[in-house]
């Protein structure tokens, strides 16, 4: 492998898992050290790729968080149960505790790819990002080289690391797709409906408005501008089950919608209320299935919007 090859190997590597990738760019890093050691690669550019790779992914993500906020954070969560309770999480925590997550975020997986984005989200001023994402950039790029720099002498393959890399990189890949397959399997058997659960059309609810009562049990959807709701329902946060439940109105039918796959949201609240002595009743496809069919909707009020914290 030439020099040339191995920096650029080494930014595409780098580059990739700040954009989300499951690709082992600490690997990268240590095996660059190591070759930096026997003299194949100057530690200057190999320092100078791996932070060139992580401004650029950083200064991309930033941008992105910027201009789509919440659109952007729900997919990186994607892999979380809850998407907007990651978001929450997430944002309550960089806000919390200051840019200096920043700095370390790059150490802790899920958060590294999150960090960027948020700071956009939240309007992190320029300066101070890039002041921030720096000193992360530095200390993460500057640690694992040193690491595979000083261990370079236990261990020829390390040093052989980047003739292999593209088969570390394609099993990192694939045992990350299979667990990703595997983990959506295993929530889809979780969130499916069982036991007595009722669902109704969308037609069938629409034909006697004045005896239903809709509730809007979206686990997210209550964030990005210009969000639509069915007109006249009431927002109804599943992750706020456990304290005191509404009034529900005795003399109405209970309709709770979302816009999972499998009505997976509504059929866990209607069981969860179902086991609390109310009987409530799925809306079949949900919010797309009352949108397609043509019946009214309504903006979500100004007031029912969640925003995020941000440092301006």
């Amino acid at each position: 492998m030439t020099a040339d090859r191995g920096y650029l190997t080494l930014f595409g590597l780098v580059l990739c898992e700040v954009l989300g990738l499951p690709i082992p760019a600490a690997l990268a890093l240590i095996a660059a050290g190591a070759l930096a050691a026997a003299g194949s690669l100057s530690p200057l550019l190999c320092l100078a790729a791996a932070m060139a790779a992580m401004l650029l992914g950083d200064s991309l993500m930033y941008a992105l968080g910027r201009t789509t906020g919440w659109w952007l954070l729900g997919i990186l969560c994607r892999l979380s149960l809850h998407p907007d309770s990651c978001i929450l999480r997430s944002a309550d925590a960089f806000y919390k505790r200051g840019k200096m997550v920043l700095v370390f975020a790059r150490f802790v997986p899920g958060v590294n790819t999150l960090a960027a984005p948020l700071a956009g989200s939240m309007v992190m001023p320029v300066p101070q990002f890039y002041l921030y994402d720096m000193a992360g950039a530095a200390l993460y790029a500057g640690g694992y080289f040193a690491l595979g720099y000083l261990l370079s002498g236990f261990s020829g393959a390390v040093a052989n690391a980047f003739h292999a890399i593209g088969h570390y990189v394609g099993a990192a890949m694939g045992l990350g797709f299979g667990g990703y397959l595997a983990f959506r399997l295993w929530d889809w058997n979780r969130a499916r409906p069982r036991g007595p659960i009722v669902r109704v059309r969308a037609e069938d609810v629409a034909g006697r408005m004045g005896s239903v009562a809709i509730f809007d049990v979206r686990s997210h959807g209550y964030y990005d501008k210009g969000t639509t709701r069915i007109e006249g329902s009431v927002r109804l946060d599943p992750y706020t089950l456990s304290g005191p439940l509404p009034d529900f109105p005795a003399d109405k039918q209970i309709i709770l919608y979302c816009t999972c796959n499998g009505e997976g949201t509504s059929g866990r609240v209607a069981r969860f209320l179902s086991g609390r002595g109310t009987q409530a009743y799925v809306l079949t496809g949900g919010l797309r299935a009352w949108k397609k069919a043509g019946l009214p909707i309504e903006p979500v009020p100004d007031h029912e919007m969640v925003s995020l914290p941000t440092f301006s």
